[in-house]
């Protein structure tokens, strides 16, 4: 009776099982291994992430004498990014020690100038007045020699000669004394001169030094939203940074109107970017905004990035459409649009193979296989167009079947 009911129960158990290893499988592979031939839209896409920026931008920058004093300056403090300011907002402040420091120097050197200035004044007065002086004895010595001369028609004649030659000589030096005041005299303007303008140039300096220090305080010369300028490294400018006067730069001012993405494309895909080809954009921060764009330039010479080998081309897409939520420095997602066809037969990348420089497919046929030639048009990275050899819906094989090696390829001929 044991046996009985064992074989009733265990003969359909075995039936299934073998059932199942027999069919079951096969089915599983069938459907996991084929698919058919569809008819669609065919989009060919390079997808490629950057970065959103105005095309048109006014700079903040640091004062301009700050290279004519040799300044490094580094920002004290600055107001926080993407703050809408007016005409004549606050920005931020620079930190004026450098220009304090300068300021003092220039202070303690006019002192010293004014006070050099003020000593060649009383030693001209001085060197002067005594020059002058021994011109008027010159002239009285001459007045009263020649007094005597006249008082001396009854002396000897070489008395009267000797206060002749006397007179003469006196003469001579008076013409000379005269003549050396002259040359002292401009000798001692020109050193005036030299030491005034001194003076003039350290006042000017400490002028313009103390201008300098008031312009340290940075205000908004337009209406914007503040964005803070990049380092040489791609890092943002922050409290702390030094701006030197090569570059200045201490934010930017864009205009929210005139926006692009900037980005980087491979080797491999710059082959396909094209100018004017046009991009859907995204963004990481507003998953549901998209936006149209147009391919506007396309570098000719590709770049090394940092911490990398690879070789990357600059492109850049301007924005077709504007959004009020879309800000400079914002990731974007281009999807650039290389080729579209409407309504053509596709299949997947995995369902072609190739046999002596011809493209064929495996097709089922009823319950044979076949090995067709087809025609192949433009591919993406999934799926390529089928011009001839192929049917809407035609089951094709993902993988090689086994033992169709030997098989003859059916050609389009």
């Amino acid at each position: 009776m044991n046996k009985k009911k064992l074989l009733l129960f265990g003969i359909p158990i075995v039936l299934i099982l073998v059932g199942y290893t027999l069919f079951g499988n096969t089915a599983d592979e069938d459907v996991a291994v084929t698919t058919k031939v569809v008819k669609g839209d065919f989009v060919n896409e390079v997808i490629i992430s950057g970065e959103a920026q105005s095309t048109s931008l006014k700079k903040i920058n640091a004062p301009e004498e700050i290279r004519k004093f040799k300044l490094n300056v580094k920002i004290q403090d600055l107001i926080p990014e993407g703050s809408f300011v007016k005409e004549g907002d606050y920005v931020g402040r620079l930190d004026p020690s450098e220009v304090n420091e300068q300021i003092l120097d220039a202070q303690l050197n006019l002192e010293t100038a004014e006070s050099k200035y003020t000593q060649e004044q009383l030693d001209t007065t001085l060197t002067l007045k005594q020059e002058r002086t021994a011109i008027k004895d010159l002239l009285f010595d001459i007045q009263e020699n020649k007094l005597e001369l006249k008082q001396s028609i009854y002396e000897p004649p070489a008395t009267i000669k000797k206060l002749e030659i006397n007179i003469e000589r006196l003469e001579r030096d008076l013409k000379e004394k005269t003549e050396d005041y002259i040359i002292k005299e401009q000798k001692a303007m020109a050193k005036m001169v030299e030491v005034g303008t001194e003076v003039s140039k350290i006042k000017k300096m400490l002028e313009e030094l103390r201008d300098l220090q008031k312009s340290f305080t940075i205000h908004s010369d337009t209406n914007g939203m503040v964005t803070y300028a990049k380092n040489w490294d791609g890092s943002k400018r922050k409290v702390g940074t030094t701006i030197n006067s090569w570059d200045p730069a201490i934010a930017t001012l864009p205009d929210l109107t005139k926006m692009e993405s900037k980005t980087y494309a491979n080797e491999v895909d710059i082959r396909k970017i094209k100018k004017d080809l046009p991009v859907i954009i995204g963004f990481d921060a507003f998953p549901d905004i998209t936006l149209k764009g147009t391919i506007t330039n396309v570098a000719n010479v590709g770049e090394e990035k940092r911490g990398s080998d690879i070789k990357l081309f600059q492109v850049l897409v301007n924005f077709d459409e504007n959004n009020d939520n879309v800000r400079p420095g914002m990731t974007t997602s281009n999807r650039i649009l290389i080729h579209k066809e409407e309504d053509v037969l596709m299949v997947p990348l995995e369902a072609v193979f190739s046999q002596d420089s011809i493209s064929f497919v495996y097709t089922k046929s009823g319950m044979s296989i076949d090995k067709k030639e087809i025609e192949m048009g433009e591919s993406n990275l999934d799926v390529v167009i089928i011009k001839k050899g192929l049917n809407e819906k035609e089951i094709v094989y993902l993988s090689k079947p086994e033992g169709m090696e030997e098989k003859r390829i059916l050609s389009l001929n």
